[in-house]
């Protein structure tokens, strides 16, 4: 397992490249952003689809996957105390500049970004605070909201009830896997991914998995976001699932009607995770979107 310290934290990251080395190879690079509560396990076969043209970067956010704890390892029994700095901030910002820090660290200079859910929201941030490292940007069910205060304090105490009652035994309950995912999908998935998600989701730091709750969704997020989509000045591409409930399609779409520069595209019959519940028409619209797109492993302009 690979760790990075960046800003004072440790950061889990994985390469997946067509050789299955553990480094880069040379071809230009795509990061993969995963959202709340997850991590970039969800993303492998999404990398390994696309390996023979890209050196696919994975890594676990701040408070998230691997990277809870400092990087290590929690005890599934055990309760969960955070051991963050004092003055390690939620903001989504923050954790933009904690992908820059990670991509300075690697050496990185220049990529191209495929972010999903709250990671996209992450990720719209980086596009603008650091446009001239991203090549072209993949935004995966993701959007803009309208702040409603009562519908927001709901779904603030909702949430914090969720976060806050996360006993470790809930992992070893039959079928716990399937129930926690219900609401995420409308194609089931297989058991080895499901216990994953919630594996990631017991995980998840509690100070980091409830700040990001109060940063994403949020009357400052609902008024700052448009503004942020408007900005996009790279190709980038919107994609949504018909059927999804959590971030509903016509957000995306909100999203993509305020930037020419964003293309968006809805997956029928697919819920919050298309990568996932339909793999071959998610890769498909990725595949026309990067077509002739793509640089030669020789420019330099990708790599240092």
């Amino acid at each position: 397992m690979s760790y990075l310290q960046v800003r004072g934290f440790n950061h889990y990251y994985e390469w997946i490249t067509a050789s299955g080395d553990s480094e880069p190879s040379g071809k230009p690079v795509m990061v993969f952003v995963h959202g709340w509560g997850g991590s970039a396990r969800y993303w492998e076969s999404t990398a390994r689809a696309i390996a023979d043209t890209f050196d696919c970067l994975l890594y676990d956010m701040r408070g998230f996957g691997r990277s809870s704890q400092q990087g290590r390892t929690p005890d599934l029994l055990q309760p969960l105390k955070s051991d963050h700095p004092e003055d390690l901030s939620y903001e989504l910002t923050a954790y933009a500049e904690d992908l820059a820090g990670l991509l300075d660290g690697l050496g990185l200079q220049r990529i191209y970004l495929n972010a999903h859910s709250m990671g996209a929201s992450v990720a719209v941030y980086f596009l603008n605070r650091f446009a001239e490292r991203v090549e072209r940007a993949i935004l995966t069910c993701n959007g803009i909201f309208e702040y409603d205060e009562k519908a927001f304090n709901a779904f603030y105490r909702f949430g914090g009830y969720v976060v806050k009652f996360r006993p470790r035994w809930l992992y070893g309950l039959p079928m716990m896997d399937r129930l926690f995912m219900k609401r995420f999908l409308y194609r089931p998935l297989s058991r080895d991914i499901s216990r994953a998600f919630l594996e990631d989701f017991l995980l998840a730091d509690y100070d980091a998995a409830l700040g990001t709750i109060f940063t994403c969704v949020s009357k400052e997020a609902a008024e700052i976001m448009p503004q942020e989509f408007a900005r996009i000045v790279m190709p980038t591409l919107m994609i949504s699932g018909d059927r999804d409930i959590i971030i509903p399609a016509e957000l995306g779409q909100r999203a993509a009607s305020l930037n020419d520069r964003i293309t968006f595209v809805s997956i029928p019959n697919a819920a919050h995770f298309p990568m996932l519940e339909d793999p071959s028409t998610y890769l498909q619209h990725l595949r026309e979107f990067l077509n002739q797109t793509v640089p030669t492993a020789s420019n330099p302009a990708l790599h240092t």
